[in-house]
């Protein structure tokens, strides 16, 4: 036997595979596509496992490392896929892929370009592994993610979602779900590095299998660590959070993040790269909406649920939705509404006296957080963001469309708030100062929306405009030809809106002539039309491009204030523009038409010389001149200096009307005269005077420089010859006699005319009487009384022509303070009120002069003979009377038409002044009008004249404090302004010094005031105590009803006006007069009740109200117990003014009923039930929360109270269905309050509070129970007088009010009903169930009168069995769950009372009666 050699032995045995080095593999693998050999033996032996991964390391410990392992990787892995099957080569793939790992997690290799791709390559053979080597592949690849820096640290991530998808479909794998989810908790509770977030947010979507908990966790793990990602990363982090929200995440969890994210945590960050990346994540958010409508629904959703997540990122999101199509009208729709609401809010949380002041505060903060939220997002339009611009434009002008009114933007701006008109105009101002795309858009709908909104909707567009014209001028030139386009309707526009648009444009004017020359143009042409009010627009525009011009040159040729934007070089050619001759010299031609037009025209062209002559002074010689001819029309200069007042009056086709305002010419004659500089010459230059055609010769300037005194001669005999003159006379004799109707027109017409000239005199006299000595006042004095008798004449002729004619004709002028007189203007309501002819000065000195005149007429008894002619007693008195009447009518009319005139016009300064300086006078007059004359020996001898002096002196009173009233209401308005105040409280200290100050009560509240820094309050408080309260004393005991009247206006009116403190001890003191004053007039009563009640801060108000109702239970009585003659309490409560007290007290409930409509509104945003299921981080939100809850319900609770006086009461059947309404209202609140009391279904439920439950049972106990019977009576009453007149209509309304009332009583108790089974507590134990709610009446048939029965309702019982059942079947699981773990009320421990206890609440006599008209139903018996 031959043995073999050793040498030989091998090929006896198997041969071993010829070993591969890494280079070979990698040859092999470059070879293989074009050779196509079957794999090396190598390869598919076991037993090279360890040299294949040998060579990994080898090549990973080389020099460059990267690129030499992923050729090794690649080779061996393209290899292994030609038999992915294999079981060898499957088992070298996960050992591959493990070793490459753990070099990846140790760093051994780079983590570069190629590692990535090697990854990749990973992914796609991942499935080639064994399944439970995938488990040792995840737990690698999540080993160490603390480890994880960059963002190429994370690429071994990518295989992560592929290797676990691999393990839970896997059936080898025992419990793979559980591992995944092991995995998955892992990767949440480690702590991420900003790389590692960006990368577990774009893995997400590929994780399906998570559940609704765990996309919780890892959004709120998301946004938390958002805050360190860097801003490169914040898009594409943002748009991978939206695809996940498609993915099936939350959808409103992933919006609400994201918008508290860039809203809140980002805010603080407003550089201008942050902008860009907000701007970028809009527009990943529009195209996501676009892909998937259903986030922008989450969005709207969001803003329209919680207002609190309101911010400059929402904003900017809702404008970007807008321009998507179908989230267009919405997403304004919500701004708007959010916006309005805002104000809205806070308005009414103002408004309600009761409302804690942390709350109010936060109303506050939330407006002014929404106003700068949407400044912001306006502002940051232009980083990035310039498709939201058009959205932007259309809100600005959603915003000025809904502007509030005059009080509720002065409201605003008191509180540093701008406002909806003020927010759209800012929004607007900054769009068109940086975006040059939308400033033809923004001058295109400002005229789109002129012309066809109506006129008070137009005045905010028209102020923006103005707005933008004085702001940025140099961008407005290049709009000027649509700006002339838009001139073109002027025409056509409303009379208001023409003028204002084109005051809006003067300031455009001075830098463009041609602008001016083509509004000239478009007024000139105005002028010839038929219609008054564009007659009377273009007359406006004419004066106010003539004061333009004029205060241009006064101020300089660039007076504007500096604008963001420069000129260009082509706007240079037209600044500014040369305006050569004045334009009152172009336009006189214009001018002189107007005086052949209506007597308005005419008058509001006079006024305007007037402002003309204000601005320019010089300009007085060319005004008077131009109206010299037009005046000696109607003076003809002989020795009686007669006026043609007959030519000032016209009749055409039977309506009398004044065509010329001769008074009104004469008024703005002697201003320009007063006003014409003195020692000036009035010849203006040639080169001025060359525009009219000619050039001034010796005897034209000779003529000229006469006009101004032919006026101040023309003024003196007009004024001598009225005052020696006949009225009658002066009238004249008009030749048309065709009716006595139309002459008493014409006669009244005159009379009207020289009301007006006398009114002129009187101004010029006044003035003169200020630098008049002492013998000149004596004669200035005897002529104030000659005019004033002849006012009084007049006065007279126009009331006695007014009582024959009795109907109004034509188109008479409104009077000066003779309002009825004035006849229906039609259309031409555009013309404001009557400009007074006096001035305030001059009215000071009439009452200074009067009020001196009858000082001396009451002391001493006698009248001089500088007072009248014919000296007696009685004439003096009457002439003094006349005076007084007149000053005191004059000066009501000055101070009501205050408000006529802007503070920027140049005549208010001249005709108004300082109007709080007649304040001093009037109240002087008051004090010596309220003593007792001291002629009353005469009085006797003349009982009749001596009454008629003593009403005179009553209605002069009268008159004296309406014009107070008003003088400090003017002064309210403003709250800096205290002189008036200031010096009422001067004066009420010398004439009611405090120890002589008849008024209950002591003086700490003027010692508190006096303390006091405000001096705004300080002023209010003593006025009140120091001079009102005296003079309502002291005209209370005179019976001066009327004028106690007004006194409580005043009171009420200052104290509105004080913060509580200061309002209480008011409050204290009317509730004092109502103990103690037996009043029995119905309208004083009323206004002291008022006072008591409104001047008492929460709570005492409902306090006060509760005590007056119970004590006007017993006055009014009840079916228990008779009425009483008068109130031992309230004294004021007695049987004449009961209905006024009760009329009082129902107003006031109805406004805390109106308060509690709002606020319960408000609760079920603050409810805990919603605090409890909001996501958000409100910060302490829930302290305000229960403080209006509480709040409300102690609200509510008073409330119950004062209402359950009145149930018992014998009401009258007006007041009583007033009531009925009124807590039909309040029961639907209180239904309100219970549902929010119920938690919806998979929220926690909360035992209700013990405030609740006491109002629950006190509403059950003092209101429902008696109100069935209060309706029971009612019915019984209507039938027993069921013939009288009226009745039907009564009882139909009571038909539809009654069952209104049940079905909210009951829909009231249905909640409580739900509540009591959501919470185990017995609310309705104290509610009555055996009273038959079906009100059929049995004593009484139908009558014939046609009145149908009642409608019957449904018993407590019934209801209770159905809401029962609504409640299992709506909320089934209402019963399993559990009441929160609060301490129990000891209200919930108490047993359930008897029915027997309940029938002892109603009184036994009313319960014997009601049994008589009320049967119970067949299940209740």
């Amino acid at each position: 036997m031959v043995i073999p050699t050793e040498e030989e032995a091998p090929s006896t045995r198997a041969p071993s595979p010829p070993q591969l080095t890494d280079d070979d593999i990698v040859r092999l693998a470059r070879e293989h596509p074009q050779t196509s050999a079957s794999l090396p033996s190598f390869l598919l032996s076991s037993t090279s496992h360890p040299t294949l991964i040998s060579y990994l390391h080898s090549r990973a410990a080389a020099a460059s490392p990267s690129l030499a392992v992923a050729d090794y990787t690649f080779s061996l892995l393209s290899l292994i896929s030609l038999s992915p099957h294999s079981p060898p080569l499957s088992t070298l793939f996960s050992s591959l892929l493990l070793a490459y790992i753990k070099l990846f997690n140790s760093r051994q290799i780079p983590h570069d370009r190629n590692s990535l791709k090697t990854i990749q390559i990973f992914y796609l053979h991942l499935e080639i592994a064994p399944n439970h080597d995938l488990l040792a592949v995840a737990d690698a690849i999540v080993f160490d993610l603390l480890q994880i820096v960059n963002q190429d640290d994370t690429q071994l991530l990518d295989l992560l979602p592929r290797c676990l998808d691999l393990i839970r479909s896997s059936e080898e794998i025992e419990r793979g779900g559980d591992f995944v989810n092991s995995v998955v908790d892992h990767v949440l509770t480690s702590d991420w590095s900003k790389a590692l977030l960006v990368k577990v947010v774009s893995l997400l979507r590929e994780f399906s299998y998570l559940d609704k908990g765990r996309c919780r966790e890892f959004l709120e793990k998301v946004f938390v660590g958002m805050k360190g990602v860097d801003l490169q990363d914040l898009p594409s982090l943002v748009y991978q959070l939206l695809v996940l929200a498609s993915k099936g995440f939350s959808k409103r969890e992933v919006i609400e993040g994201i918008v508290m994210f860039f809203g809140s945590k980002m805010g603080s960050k407003a550089t201008s790269i942050v902008r860009q990346v907000e701007g970028t994540v809009l527009l990943h958010v529009n195209f996501a909406v676009k892909q998937d409508p259903s986030l922008g629904q989450e969005v709207l959703g969001l803003v329209r649920s919680d207002l609190r997540v309101f911010n400059n990122f929402t904003v900017a999101i809702l404008f970007s939705l807008a321009r998507v199509r179908r989230f267009s009208e919405s997403s304004m729709g919500i701004l708007k509404a959010a916006l309005i609401m805002a104000y809205r809010d806070f308005k009414s949380a103002e408004d309600c006296k009761w409302l804690p002041n942390d709350l109010k505060e936060g109303y506050l903060q939330t407006v002014k957080i929404v106003e700068k939220a949407v400044l912001r997002a306006v502002n940051d339009s232009n980083y990035g963001r310039e498709h939201i611009v058009p959205s932007i434009v259309q809100l600005g002008f959603i915003l000025l469309e809904s502007a509030e009114d005059r009080n509720q933007k002065a409201f605003y701006n008191s509180n540093g708030l701008m406002g909806t008109e003020e927010l759209g105009i800012q929004m607007l101002k900054s769009l068109f100062d940086v975006h040059d795309m939308a400033r033809n858009e923004i001058i295109e709908q400002c005229k789109f929306r002129i012309l066809s909104l109506k006129p008070e909707q137009s005045m905010p567009i028209i102020r923006l405009l103005g707005y933008l014209i004085q702001s940025l001028p140099y961008p407005m030139l290049e709009h000027v030809s649509r700006l002339k386009e838009f001139l073109d309707y002027f025409t056509f526009m409303h009379g208001k809106i023409a003028i204002c648009f084109v005051t809006a444009l003067l300031p455009l004017i001075k830098f463009s002539r041609d602008l001016q020359d083509y509004t000239i143009l478009v007024v000139r042409k105005a002028m010839f039309r038929r219609e008054d009010t564009v007659r009377i627009a273009a007359i406006n525009a004419i004066i106010d491009l003539v004061l333009a011009e004029k205060q241009s040159k006064r101020d300089g040729p660039y007076s504007f204030q500096d604008s963001s934007s420069q000129a260009s070089s082509s706007q240079q050619a037209e600044i500014p523009c040369s305006l050569g001759a004045g334009l009152f010299q172009e336009l006189s031609g214009l001018l002189q038409r107007c005086l052949c037009q209506q007597a308005k025209v005419k008058e509001i062209m006079y006024h305007g010389l007037v402002k003309l002559v204000l601005v320019d002074p010089l300009t007085a010689g060319p005004v008077l001149d131009f109206l010299l001819p037009h005046f000696l029309h109607f003076y003809r200069e002989d020795a009686d200096a007669q006026l043609g007042i007959s030519c000032c009056v016209k009749s055409e086709s039977g309506k009398v009307c004044i065509e010329e305002p001769l008074d009104c010419l004469l008024s703005s004659i002697s201003w320009i005269l007063l006003l014409q500089p003195p020692g000036k010459t009035d010849r203006p230059s040639d080169s001025s005077w060359a525009c009219f055609g000619f050039s001034l010769s010796q005897e034209n300037e000779a003529g000229k420089i006469l006009s101004s005194e032919s006026f101040t001669s023309a003024l003196l005999k007009i004024r001598q010859c009225l005052r020696r003159g006949n009225m009658e006379d002066i009238f004249g004799q008009t030749q048309d006699t065709v009716s006595r109707t139309s002459e008493d027109e014409k006669s009244r017409c005159c009379a009207l005319i020289l009301s007006g000239i006398v009114e002129v005199l009187l101004n010029t006299i006044a003035t003169e009487m200020e630098k008049a000595t002492d013998i000149e006042k004596e004669d200035l004095l005897k002529e104030l009384i000659d005019f004033v008798n002849h006012y009084d004449f007049l006065k007279k002729s126009r009331s006695t022509s007014r009582q024959r004619n009795g109907i109004k004709r034509g188109n008479l002028r409104t009077a000066v303070h003779d309002i009825p007189d004035s006849t229906d203007l039609g259309h031409m309501t555009l013309s404001q009120a009557r400009i007074p002819f006096l001035a305030t000065s001059s009215i000071y000195q009439l009452l200074q002069t009067f009020l001196d005149l009858y000082n001396i007429d009451f002391s001493n008894g006698i009248t001089t003979s500088q007072n009248c002619s014919q000296s007696s007693s009685g004439k003096t008195l009457v002439c003094t009377s006349k005076m007084i009447s007149f000053v005191l009518n004059v000066s009501l009319h000055q101070i009501k038409s205050f408000t006529v005139l802007g503070k920027d016009d140049p005549l208010k300064t001249l005709i108004y002044g300082e109007i709080e300086m007649l304040g001093p006078p009037l109240l002087k007059l008051i004090w010596l009008l309220k003593s007792e004359p001291k002629l009353e020996a005469d009085q006797k001898k003349k009982e009749g004249k001596g009454r008629k002096d003593v009403e005179d002196r009553k209605e002069h009173l009268h008159l004296a404090l309406v014009c107070l009233k008003e003088l400090i209401k003017i002064c309210l308005q403003n709250p800096h302004q205290t002189s008036l105040l200031e010096d009422l409280v001067s004066l009420s200290t010398v004439e009611y010094p405090l120890r002589n100050v008849a008024d209950v009560g002591s003086d700490d509240e003027c010692e508190i005031a006096s303390g006091t820094d405000d001096q705004n309050i300080k002023s209010k408080v003593l006025l009140i105590k120091r001079c009102v309260r005296p003079l309502f004393s002291e005209l209370l005991g005179l019976s001066f009803l009327r004028e106690v009247e007004i006194l409580c206006d005043i009171v009420m009116m200052i104290g509105n006006k004080l913060p509580c403190k200061w309002r209480n001890f008011h409050g204290a003191w009317a509730v004092r007069i109502c103990n103690t004053s037996g009043i029995t007039n119905s309208k004083v009563a009323k206004n002291l009740v008022d006072l008591a009640i409104c001047l008492s801060s929460p709570p005492d108000d409902l306090i006060v109200a509760q005590e007056m109702a119970k004590e006007l239970l017993k006055v009014m009585g009840s079916e228990s117990s008779n009425p009483l003659e008068t109130s031992e309490t309230y004294a004021i409560i007695n049987h004449s003014t009961t209905s006024a007290v009760a009329s009082s007290i129902l107003e006031f409930i109805e406004s805390v009923i109106v308060d509690m409509d709002w606020a319960t509104a408000k609760l079920k945003t603050f409810s805990p039930v919603t605090l409890e299921t909001a996501s958000l981080d409100l910060n302490g939100g829930h302290a305000p929360a229960l403080s209006l809850e509480e709040t409300l319900y102690s609200r509510a609770e008073a409330l119950v109270r004062v209402l359950s006086s009145f149930v018992l009461m014998n009401m009258k059947d007006p007041q009583a269905e007033h009531l009925l309404r009124l807590i039909t209202r309040f029961y639907k609140h209180l239904a309100r309050m219970s549902k929010l009391r119920i938690a919806p279904k998979g929220c926690r439920q909360l035992l209700p509070g013990l405030k609740f439950q006491k109002l629950v049972e006190l509403t059950c106990r003092q209101l429902t129970v008696p109100l069935y019977s209060f309706v029971a009576l009612m019915q019984r009453d209507q039938q027993e007088n069921a013939k009288s007149r009226g009745l039907l209509s009564k009882i139909k309304r009571e038909n539809r009010c009654i069952p209104d009332l049940i079905f909210q009583i009951e829909d009231y108790e249905k909640y409580l009903i739900q509540l009591s089974k959501a919470t185990k507590v017995n609310l309705l134990r104290h509610a009555k169930r055996s009273t038959s709610r079906d009100f059929k009446i049995l004593d009484h048939p139908r009558t014939n009168t046609g009145e149908e029965e009642p409608p019957n309702h449904n018993h407590s019982t019934a209801v209770q069995n159905e809401t029962g059942q609504e409640c299992e079947d709506n909320e089934g699981n209402g019963s399993e769950r559990a009441p929160s773990p609060e301490p129990h009320s000891p209200l919930a421990a108490e047993d359930s009372e008897s029915d027997g206890e309940d029938r002892d609440a109603l009184p036994n006599p009313k319960r014997s009666k009601m049994s008589k008209v009320v049967q119970d139903s067949e299940d209740e018996a």
